[in-house]
């Protein structure tokens, strides 16, 4: 054979095959796997505050939606489209017992029944004949909660021991502003590929220690030893690092499906449980926020937690910054509105990472098949849910 034929692996970007993301993973419309199986579940929306008697725009698992209360004290949660004809309701103006939509007056309830047509003869014959789609809410934590899926699989809204019980001279905070998600409140790519992040904590030592420089604490700068372990709806990482006093530093974090960043404070405040969690809620198939509860003892402690790059905030920064002092953002975005999975060379440190996806794989097929998934509960008067999460300091 003429050796100039043979077909050679030069390495170049031209050579690369074809590229594929797991959409089942990421899609988050109705109809999608994924979408499906998050819609089982609980999601927050908003802050308590965020309902209120200015319509308020909320968008999530890629549905465009309005968040009110109205003068009655009753959150609502409807679709932004009007069922009459399709103006947004976000122009509309909250009543005592409901939303009045601004182009022909049809008023709805929260939870979407249509109660005066005016422009219709006597207010409106036919009005308990049409409904604005709806979705029920809930408020806990400071937090407003929303079920966005079949009606006759709603379950109880979870309670968590660590935001139950509290030390003395403690309260529940809540924040919507993404903290641990290392830049904007939204942020511009696929949900999972910060979920994933979670479970890795051998970035924690290189983007937040070595390459831009100690963000959290000099703790959490060496390498840690670490044990991996998958557990039922969530998967946790044992993070060990002995210190230079002959202790040892261990730390438990934990990915709980479908959403929960059960994540102790990076700056190691205390030796002690988690004390706050934070729900990744997909807005869409490209976007995300991040919502926490935590105990606090002062007002505005859960954002003291945020990291700072060579002593600024990252809305602060310049994009020469940007680029010099990376986060979580930077990494997380790079990758692409929706990562390339075909493209990725996993190593020993990411067995977190495919655990996680192995988790979220068991639940596709497990909604598949008809049956419930994992962590949610009809039983009304369920215990608390507790984590092992936290930063702990042992002798070695």
């Amino acid at each position: 054979m003429d050796p100039t034929h043979v077909r050679l692996d030069h390495g170049t970007a031209y050579e690369m095959k074809s590229p594929s993301s797991k959409i089942e993973m990421t899609e988050v419309g109705r109809g999608k796997p994924m979408g499906e199986l998050l819609r089982r579940y609980w999601h927050p929306i908003g802050l308590k505050a965020d309902a209120g008697d200015v319509p308020r725009k909320v968008r999530a698992l890629g549905e465009d939606l309005i968040l009110f209360r109205d003068r009655q004290g009753r959150p609502g949660l409807l679709h932004a489209r009007c069922c009459h004809r399709g103006t947004t309701l976000y122009y509309g103006k909250v009543e005592d017992d409901g939303i009045r939509c601004c182009y022909h007056g049809w008023k709805f309830d929260t939870e979407g029944h249509c109660l005066e047509q005016p422009c219709e003869p006597d207010g409106g014959g036919f009005k308990d004949k049409v409904r604005q789609p709806w979705y029920p809410v809930e408020e806990r934590y400071g937090l407003i909660f929303a079920y966005m899926g079949p009606p006759s699989k709603r379950p109880v809204l979870p309670r968590y021991e660590c935001l139950e019980n509290m030390d003395e001279g403690e309260f529940v905070e809540a924040d919507d502003t993404s903290i641990g998600g290392g830049g904007p409140a939204i942020i511009p790519c696929n949900w999972l590929q910060h979920y994933e992040n979670v479970v890795d904590p051998f970035h924690v030592p290189v983007l937040h220690g070595s390459f831009s420089g100690a963000q959290f604490t000099n703790m959490m700068a060496s390498m840690p030893e670490v044990n991996f372990e998958a557990l039922p709806g969530s998967v946790a990482v044992r993070s060990i690092r002995n210190q230079d006093d002959g202790k040892v530093f261990y730390r438990v974090t934990q990915a709980v499906f479908p959403t929960l960043r059960v994540v102790p404070n990076p700056r190691v405040a205390q030796f002690a449980r988690v004390e706050s969690i934070g729900w990744v809620l997909p807005i869409d198939d490209t976007s995300f926020r991040i919502y926490v509860a935590g105990r606090v003892k002062s007002a505005g402690e859960i954002g003291r937690m945020r990291s700072k790059f060579n002593g600024k905030f990252w809305w602060d920064m310049t994009e020469p910054e940007h680029q010099k002092y990376p986060g979580d953002y930077e990494a997380q975005v790079g990758q692409g509105p929706t990562t390339i999975h075909s493209e990725e060379h996993f190593g020993q440190s990411d067995r977190g990472v495919l655990m996680v996806r192995r988790m979220v794989r068991e639940q596709l097929d497990a909604l598949a098949a008809g049956n419930d998934p994992v962590g949610v509960s009809f039983d009304q008067n369920a215990p608390p849910i507790v984590f092992g999460a936290g930063n702990y300091i042992r002798d070695n």
